[in-house]
């Protein structure tokens, strides 16, 4: 990972790409959102606020773990979410 930066862009474009594909997905099927999708838009926003959280916290002692710990659960995120897509 290069710096805080890319580590920002990179949630915003994973969990962007995931609610963009929710939305794709009430488009092509239902026409219109259901309880299920707005479950899966919200826990997206929802980790997306805890990641920056995460990662704007200047406190931490080991930066290079802490910054490795919150990739890792932006990846583990991002593949629950795609799963609960696939689901739908």
């Amino acid at each position: 990972m290069a710096n805080v930066r890319t580590l920002k862009k990179d949630i915003n474009f994973v969990l962007g790409d995931i609610i963009e594909a929710v939305y794709i997905w009430e488009l092509s099927t239902a026409g219109k959102p259901t309880d299920e999708s707005q479950a899966i838009i919200d826990e997206a926003i929802n980790k997306f606020d805890t990641l920056i959280e995460r990662v704007n916290n200047k406190k931490a002692e080991n930066k290079k773990a802490h910054f490795k710990a919150i990739y890792s659960d932006l990846e583990g995120t991002a593949n629950q979410l795609v799963e609960k897509i696939n689901a739908l």
